[in-house]
């Protein structure tokens, strides 16, 4: 019953007639916008972060090409396509050279679902009426998360097809991260597409008419914000390519062009998320608030200028924490997708789902308000609950490891080495005989026969030399 109401009540398809009628040098048209619009938000994203960090950090940033070092990214751009592009021996070449294309070409596609502007009020465009989104679907937002988990394919064969080990290591941790961190952020896209009713992207913005998904839905943000850092491999959150345990990750083998690729699909990746949680939680092409009581806010090409203006706001977002937050340990990283994200997504989602059918019902607000407050405190103290008895049972562990013995732990014990667990010690290290101590060693066996001899010459040498001081 509660499925079918949910069903009728909230998954309304939405009015998408207005999409596909437009002719084709006009979908042409829109289709290079998009593909340009990304692009030049990615040269501004590049020399906009350098330049904050090194606000931030109180240093000069770029400040030589062009005026106030606004064509850095430029000139790393071709700098890179100048430098010699090295293919490893030992690599895959297929597979070496088709990975970053498989990073890129994905991480473009996200962008065609994209609003600009309201699907109810087109612009002219040469005189022909047309809205300002490229294409709208009925799932959308499946289209998203299906774009962002093939692009994971391209960091996953670029570090397999490298043929070395710490491409390997980076490539293996990229496809554990996004597993990860796409649970999370679909379980956000759920608690939106129950409150919105569609999962179309141009009916979301225009369900935040009233009030934006930020304030409504304020987990499914939070949740969402944290997910997007992860899925695109920013810091603090960029354990696939760190320098400091990888070398550089599934990149230490690229140069050049395909260099190149990877560092703009991740700088491509994250306009997307941030283009994405715009969308979703920041109410869109939607002026904010001062500027929402102008009549005209709304209308025309306005909408896109304000959707521009959160994008940046964003993006500096993700600048900003990574000036300030420090690399995570990669169990840090773990722990935290599976062990709290994803939990609390799960309930979160329970929560929004139980709300909205109660609303289906008609039930009050003060009857809504007593029953969620009431599981709430239910949940938490089945929580307080099932942490005591977790802690009992520890405490009883913990006093019978001290009763028993410590047993020495063999890291090869199963034929191949392995770490130890917690609490387990590694045996100690036989230590090699430093050169002086071998050497007298092999000196005190060749001469134990005149050792004798020995002795006696540096008795008489001793006697000697106390006659001489006495004389």
């Amino acid at each position: 019953m509660l499925a079918e109401e949910l069903t009728t009540g909230l998954a309304a398809e939405a009015d998408l007639s207005m999409f596909g009628d437009d002719p084709f040098w006009l979908v042409l048209i829109k289709a290079v916008f998009c593909f340009a619009f990304l692009l030049g938000t990615v040269l501004v994203c590049i020399v906009m972060e350098r330049k904050v960090l090194g606000w931030m950090q109180l240093r000069i940033g770029p400040n030589r090409a062009g005026p106030w070092g606004l064509l850095q990214s430029l000139a790393d751009g071709i700098k890179l396509m100048l430098k010699e592009d090295i293919v490893v021996k030992g690599s895959d070449k297929v597979l070496f050279v088709m990975a970053p294309m498989l990073a890129t070409i994905p991480a473009l596609m996200a962008i065609a679902v994209i609003p600009f502007g309201p699907a109810d009020d087109p612009v002219s465009i040469f005189g022909t009426q047309t809205v300002l989104q490229l294409t709208d679907l009925p799932v959308a937002l499946l289209y998203v998360l299906a774009t962002a988990a093939i692009a994971v394919y391209g960091t996953v064969l670029a570090g397999w097809s490298s043929g070395s080990t710490y491409p390997l290591l980076g490539g293996v941790r990229a496809t554990a991260q996004i597993i990860s961190y796409e649970v999370a952020m679909g379980l956000s896209f759920a608690a939106v597409f129950l409150y919105s009713g569609s999962m179309s992207t141009s009916a979301i913005v225009e369900a935040q008419e009233d009030r934006w998904f930020m304030i409504l839905l304020p987990v499914s943000f939070l949740i969402y914000m944290i997910a997007m850092v992860g899925e695109a491999h920013r810091p603090p959150f960029d354990m696939p390519e760190s320098e400091g345990d990888l070398v550089g990750g599934y990149l230490t083998e690229y140069s050049s062009i395909k260099f190149a690729f990877f560092m703009m699909s991740e700088y491509i990746h994250t306009v997307t998320v941030s283009a994405l949680m715009v969308t979703l939680f920041l109410g869109g092409w939607r002026a904010p608030a001062p500027l929402s009581f102008w009549e005209g806010a709304n209308s025309g090409w306005w909408p896109m200028l304000w959707f521009t203006v959160k994008l940046v706001a964003v993006i500096f977002f993700f600048v900003w924490i990574r000036a300030s937050l420090p690399r995570v340990r990669y169990d840090q990283f773990m722990v935290l997708g599976w062990k709290v994200l994803i939990p609390i997504a799960l309930v979160w989602l329970m929560l929004v789902a139980t709300v909205r059918a109660m609303q289906n019902e008609d039930y009050g607000f003060q009857d809504i308000v007593l029953w969620v407050a009431g599981g709430v405190l239910v949940l938490l103290l089945l929580s307080l609950v099932v942490d005591f008895l977790r802690d009992r049972s520890e405490q009883r562990r913990e006093a019978a490891e001290e009763e028993q013995p410590e047993e020495p732990f063999d890291p090869l014990a199963g034929g191949y080495p392995v770490p130890p667990l917690p609490g387990q010690t590694l045996p100690p290290v036989p230590r090699r005989r430093s050169r002086a101590e071998r050497a007298a060693g092999s000196a005190g066996s060749e001469g134990s026969e005149g050792s004798e001899a020995d002795e006696k010459a540096g008795a008489a040498i001793t006697s000697e030399g106390k006659e001489g001081d006495d004389a």
